[in-house]
């Protein structure tokens, strides 16, 4: 099992980190040239620039029984289809029985705001200390999980 980051804007890589060491977990962190990042534990892949460009890296590494995380939907679907475990920043886990409900429910709000041509609605609220503690649990809970089998 491996750990794969989709790490532009990822607000939870520190806790990636530390649940990955404690099992002893190799990561993964595929980011643009847009993002400096730096680890003393992970393994950081730089992507060229491009349209999906990093989507496209992190699906051609991952394989069966890996673990993504991402908060793109399409990216997990792709993930999912190659056996991976896929979970989102919030902590929620995508699943075969879930992902065709999100996906369809990002297709209606992009033609939503396409029909008011708002393109850019209000961003998410600010991350709490919460969040980040209900990430914690759920990823711990998918390490051990894929670990068992």
């Amino acid at each position: 099992m491996r750990i794969f980051v989709d790490a532009d804007a990822c607000p939870v890589i520190g806790i990636i980190e530390r649940l990955a060491k404690k099992y002893d977990v190799p990561v993964t962190l595929l980011c643009d040239t847009n993002h400096v990042l730096v680890s003393d534990y992970s393994e950081v892949n730089v992507i060229g620039a491009g349209a999906d460009a990093v989507d496209y890296a992190l699906i051609g590494l991952c394989s069966k029984g890996d673990i993504v995380v991402s908060q793109d939907y399409g990216v997990a679907a792709m993930a999912l289809g190659k056996g991976a475990y896929a979970i989102h920043q919030s902590g929620k886990w995508y699943t075969n029985e879930n992902i065709d409900q999100m996906l369809m429910e990002r297709h209606l709000a992009k033609k939503a705001r396409r029909a008011t041509k708002k393109n850019h609605l209000k961003g998410p609220r600010k991350r709490s200390a919460q969040d980040d503690e209900r990430f914690a649990e759920s990823f711990e809970k998918m390490i051990r999980k894929v670990q068992e089998n």
